[in-house]
């Protein structure tokens, strides 16, 4: 039995050799072999160069070194390709989510659970704003989504070979992986946790890339804003005929002179705000269509460095020696 440990990085050479230590101290408590990828997602930093140093002590790990930034979405594709596990965890490197926590995901998983997800009960180091939108997202998301997203779920979760099998045949390029996790259905369970402050350095996601995220996930898993679209025009132009006719009338038998400029321009600019609003949304969906369409590579790789297991490191060492001798 093999346990792969998919870890995306991104700028985070303070907390490396820190987040490696945790991670080691519990896998060497596991009964079986383990490996751990570190996805380097274009690091700009020394993050590369300390994960190749890491190596040369610890022949687990593997290094899969993208080309540039891709974001952290395709980064766990790639580490999701590349892994060899019959289980794999996905965490962050920043300390938030605590490598303690892996071993009772993996009894649910010998349990029978394909996909055993970590949900949070409390986030520490936020800020109330962070907290209070992102609650927000994931109500609104399981409301208007046809697929049931956990709420208060990030992305540290195990899964089993099948669940990613599945998840690696789903090759589109606008990814909302919390949502693909959801999709492929299967046996899933929780495990409640209470969220660390980050360990250190700071964090990459801004409120911008937040709400692209928001967008993205909202966009992939449900036509709603659709038709909200389709009915918030459908509810205009009933409005403006009523509210035309009652002019219509209100001028041919009280012959009241028509309302003037500022009647005009109300309409006029509330009509046109709803158009672009709807053209906006289709927008969004239309260019997805297109970026689907390119059928780019989702990520290229610049070097890929592979791990061993304890298991095969102690095998050679016997080869060795028998050579030897």
């Amino acid at each position: 039995m093999l346990l792969s440990v998919i870890v995306p990085v991104f700028n985070e050479e303070e907390v490396i050799k820190s987040f490696l230590q945790r991670i080691t101290s519990v896998l060497d408590t596991l009964s079986f072999d383990s490996e751990i990828l570190f996805v380097n997602d274009g690091s700009t930093d020394s993050t590369l160069d300390i994960l190749n140093q890491l190596k040369e002590h610890d022949p687990r790990i593997s290094i899969v070194d993208l080309s540039r930034n891709f974001g952290k979405e395709i980064a766990m594709t790639a580490g999701l390709d590349y892994c060899k596990g019959d289980a794999v965890v996905i965490i962050d490197a920043d300390l938030q989510d605590p490598p303690e926590l892996i071993p009772e995901l993996v009894q649910k998983w010998q349990a029978g659970y394909d996909v055993v997800y970590a949900k949070r009960i409390s986030r520490k180091g936020e800020s109330a704003l962070k907290k209070l939108t992102s609650k927000a997202f994931y109500r609104v998301i399981k409301r208007v989504s046809h697929v049931p997203i956990p709420e208060d779920t990030g992305d540290f979760r195990l899964m089993s070979r099948r669940a990613v099998n599945a998840l690696n045949s789903l090759r589109e390029r606008n990814r909302y992986m919390k949502g693909l996790f959801a999709w492929i259905g299967y046996s899933q369970t929780a495990v409640l946790y209470h969220r660390d402050p980050r360990y250190a350095g700071e964090s990459k996601w801004s409120y911008l890339s937040l709400w692209d995220l928001a967008i993205e996930g909202i966009t992939s898993f449900t036509v709603a804003p659709l038709k909200l679209s389709t009915y918030l025009g459908l509810l205009t132009a009933t409005g403006a005929f009523i509210y035309g006719l009652w002019i219509i009338i209100k001028t041919l038998i009280y012959s009241d002179p028509v309302a003037g400029y500022p009647t005009m321009m109300v309409v006029i600019l509330f009509l046109g705000g709803v158009q672009l609003l709807a053209l906006g949304i289709i927008g969004e969906y239309l260019g997805r269509i297109f970026s689907e369409s390119k059928q780019r590579p989702l990520y290229l790789v610049n070097e890929h460095h592979k791990s061993e297991t304890v298991g095969a490191v102690k095998k050679r060492a016997k080869v060795k020696a028998k050579s030897k001798d």
